[in-house]
């Protein structure tokens, strides 16, 4: 019987490391094909169902629902179907007790040997797969494959993990020998196993010499280096002396009856920090550490766009939102002053360059039950009122849904909030990271306004725009507020196209 393979969690995309395990779709025992959702997992971004390339039955379920788990790490292991029947043969031989298999280092690069008949027939169904993929992984009738490629056991693997008397080198294997010498030492290491064990368990290789031949560094050698007993390090007496009072960070500590050790209150409840949350307080925490933001604001009479909407929909015409129209102002008023487009790269060696774009992607700030989201409308610049409310309505719902992809909530080149929809006038919102500004609206409102020099009431916004001053000064965010505060309370030079 073969191995079972072991399926990865793949990369999700927009650079998560990590996802939650929400539910399995399948059970220990079951036999799925390729393609089939096997789990359900939850991203920094959205909720995914993840498909398994392998078709075969279920031999392990690598955790359980609610732990998070890292991208490369093993999720389900799945024994091939080809390899269960009671003629299956396999063309390499098991491993004996005294020579166990030994898996290289996933660094290492090596072309599988056909096992079997079966195993390559399998490979060949794989192919069938429809291709149906997330970010950087799928079955190659898609976009391609990028699993884990294991090689099967060899003679310098078995000889490693037996450790016989090294033999003489080759002129080649000389040169590698000298290419992998530590610094200054005579030892050397080739194996990559010997260097996944130092690392795991902390060896230092440049303080070892080898016992194999021309020094080189031996999995033995390794393994003596962790047994060794560590020696007590010798502390000279010092004089007596007032010990400092040292500040420790105040943790939060809980006695024998539930309560809070700093406010004496019971605790009500704890709450994991991870899924959108956790994503979200890592991009503010960062925002507001990297960028020197400032705040610009307006007042703005609306009257206007309300009147215009109001006769539009006397009409019988299908009218957007105002969010709409907003967003269409926004994309007007970026073509005009672009630098609030850009982002910020930095260098290796610590220099910047700003980046422009030809195209504005308008990310919308949407609250949901799993935290606020900001899908994005690629494109937005090229779309009219109409079909900016389209594809509002419509990421707003997938995202409160949990359905967005994370290619729908990353991407942006600008945000736009509205927070009126909280009942609240202005906030002094956070940049979007790695963007470098970010508009946000208020709650529209009667008002007292003065309007050709007399007091009238009006309705009334407040427009806040928070911008990187790295990349513009006070005068070019003003001007971009400034116009679309005007598109705002004369919508209509803007709007012949919606």
């Amino acid at each position: 019987m073969s191995e079972p393979r072991v399926f990865l969690l793949p990369d999700l995309g927009e650079g998560l490391t990590e996802a939650e395990l929400v539910s399995w779709h399948v059970a220990v025992g079951d036999t799925i094909a390729v393609d089939q959702p096997i789990a359900e997992v939850e991203t920094a971004k959205s909720a995914v169902e993840v498909p398994s390339p392998y078709a075969g039955i279920v031999a392990e379920l690598h955790g359980k629902p609610g732990e998070t788990l890292d991208v490369g790490k093993p999720l389900i292991s799945v024994t091939p179907l080809g390899s269960l029947g009671p003629d299956t043969n396999d063309a390499a031989p098991a491993p004996s007790p005294d020579q166990p298999e030994v898996e290289p280092a996933e660094t290492e690069l090596a072309e599988p040997k056909p096992e079997s008949t079966e195993a390559e027939t399998y490979r060949e169904e794989e192919k069938a797969g429809s291709g149906n993929v997330l970010i950087g992984y799928g079955t190659p009738g898609g976009h391609g494959q990028a699993r884990r490629t294991r090689a099967r056991k060899s003679s310098v693997a078995v000889a490693e993990r037996t450790e016989p008397a090294a033999p003489a080198l080759s002129k080649e294997d000389e040169l590698a020998l000298l290419r992998t010498r530590v610094p200054g030492k005579l030892g050397a290491v080739i194996s990559p196993l010997v260097r996944r064990m130092a690392k795991e368990h902390g060896v230092d290789l440049g303080a070892l010499h080898g016992s194999g031949e021309s020094g080189l560094i031996m999995r033995r050698d390794v393994e003596a280096a962790i047994s060794a007993p560590v020696a007590a390090p010798v502390v000279e007496p010092a004089e007596a002396a007032p010990s400092p009072v040292v500040e420790r960070a105040e943790t939060p500590s809980v006695d024998n009856q539930g309560h809070d050790a700093r406010t004496g209150l019971p605790i009500a409840s704890r709450t994991p920090v991870r899924g959108v949350r956790k994503a979200v307080a890592a991009n503010m925490s960062r925002s507001r550490a990297e960028i020197p933001e400032a705040t610009v604001w307006v007042d703005v009479d609306a009257t206007g766009l309300l009147e215009l909407r109001q006769g539009m929909k006397a009409g019988g015409a299908e009218v957007p939102g105002l969010l709409a129209f907003i967003a269409r102002f926004v994309t007007a008023g970026l073509k005009k002053f672009p630098e609030l487009n850009t982002r910020i790269e930095t260098a290796e060696d610590g220099s910047q360059e700003i980046v422009g774009f030809d195209g504005v992607n308008l990310g919308i700030a949407a609250q949901t039950d799993r935290g606020l989201v900001v899908p994005s409308v690629r494109g937005a610049e090229k779309m009219s009122a109409r079909e900016l409310d389209a594809e509002i309505r419509r990421l707003t719902d997938v995202a409160r849904q949990g359905k967005a992809t994370p290619s729908e909530l990353g991407g942006g080149t600008f945000t736009l909030n509205n927070y009126g929809v909280f009942g609240v006038d202005g906030s002094a919102a956070i940049i979007n990271h790695p963007e470098v500004a970010i508009l946000g609206v208020g709650r529209i409102i009667d008002k007292p306004w003065v309007v050709n020099g007399e007091l009238a009431v009006r309705k009334v916004t407040e427009l806040t725009l928070t911008f990187d001053h790295r990349v513009c000064d006070g005068g070019t965010a003003a001007g971009f507020l400034r116009f679309v505060a005007n598109a705002i309370e004369s919508p209509q030079t803007l709007l012949a196209d919606i």
